[in-house]
């Protein structure tokens, strides 16, 4: 049984209706976007007893930003439709993404709810990696082309870190499995090509 299991709550439906239909289309990991919010979602609810609706929502809609027509502004529509935690979270999760891009990202960990639906997001993402280098064939070379992902494994050590005392114990120690398997593997030098 998990957080998507039925019968939902309205709003949870409501957010898994959004989410499929502005998903539609759209790859993250090479796989379908809805795929992704869903495992996000799933995740939250595998450490959090009795999540919070909204927070499941929030999981579901977390990428929704990026897919979504410009017009109207996607977070009066979530706001309309879910109230404003639900957007708020959105919102700081996108400026989490964006910061991804630019020289030392900075760690954010005082807002729970957002805390919460960036560390699934991180657990279900970073995972996927693993899985996707696994099935390449060869590791070291998947890596190797991924230099910003590379440098970014601090960051993400440092936000598991931060989060560790906020987020359940089961979270943290899940986050920090799937990191140190990253670090591992993505240390490892590529096998040069002569």
């Amino acid at each position: 049984m998990t957080v998507l299991s039925p019968p939902l709550p309205i709003i949870i439906d409501h957010a898994l209706q959004d989410a499929r239909r502005w998903c539609k289309g759209h790859t993250i990991d090479d796989r379908a976007a809805l795929a992704h919010a869903v495992q996000v979602a799933v995740t939250i609810g595998e450490h959090l007893p009795d999540t919070p609706h909204t927070l499941v929502a929030a999981a579901l809609l977390h990428d929704v930003p990026d897919f979504a027509p410009a017009t109207p502004d996607i977070y009066q529509v979530l706001a309309a439709g879910y109230g404003s935690e639900v957007p708020r979270i959105i919102a700081a999760l996108q400026v989490e993404h964006r910061a991804l891009d630019e020289p030392d990202p900075s760690v954010r960990v005082d807002d729970l709810p957002v805390l919460l639906v960036s560390t699934a997001d991180k657990i279900v993402a970073l995972g996927s990696l693993l899985r996707r280098a696994r099935a390449s064939g060869n590791v070291r070379d998947f890596f190797a082309r991924r230099p910003a992902l590379r440098a970014l494994l601090p960051h993400f050590r440092a936000f598991q870190q931060a989060a560790h005392t906020r987020v359940p114990t089961s979270m943290s120690t899940r986050l920090d499995v799937t990191l140190t398997l990253l670090e591992q593997v993505a240390s490892i030098p590529a096998a040069s090509t002569r």
